[in-house]
């Protein structure tokens, strides 16, 4: 069974208990890092949280939902070997695992629906990385990445 880390902020606490429901339905183990009410709190704690997960290596994939989903994929993208895509539609989950292979999804709780949501996670776990010359490019982010995190 494959694990799967969730956290959000208070603006995505509601998208993410849908989320965190529509996951062990499907067979997924979901670790879920908090928040746990819709009390004020600070995205980047729980982005951290689930990002580091990531990056370890503990878990394969993470998922982050705040308002937007803007701070999430921003703090996410600070940890390496992390590829949050921030995902509004089917298309950029589809795209953003196809040729990005991400492994972070992030959500806007303030934007999306739980329809479109249910859509664009299943389309974001269910799509495999297409290789090739996507490949390639990826090589060159983990370049990028080793110069950036050499100090």
């Amino acid at each position: 069974m494959e694990r799967i880390a969730i956290g959000s902020d208070h603006a995505g606490f509601r998208l993410k208990e849908f989320v965190k429901k529509l996951l062990k339905e499907k067979g997924f183990e979901v670790i879920d890092v908090g928040t746990h009410s819709e009390e004020r709190c600070h995205y980047p704690i729980y982005a951290q949280k689930v990002s580091q997960m990531v990056s370890s290596g503990e878990v394969k994939r993470g998922i982050l939902v705040c308002g937007s989903g803007i701070g999430m994929s921003i703090v996410a993208n600070k940890f390496k070997g992390v590829r949050a895509a921030l995902c509004h539609n089917i298309y950029s989950a589809k795209f953003s695992r196809l040729h990005n292979d991400s492994n972070v999804l992030c959500l806007g709780g303030r934007i999306t629906g739980e329809d479109l949501t249910r859509e664009i996670v299943e389309v974001w776990l269910n799509t495999p990385f297409e290789g090739g010359r996507h490949s390639e490019r990826l090589q060159i982010i983990e370049e990028i990445e080793r110069e950036n995190f050499k100090s």
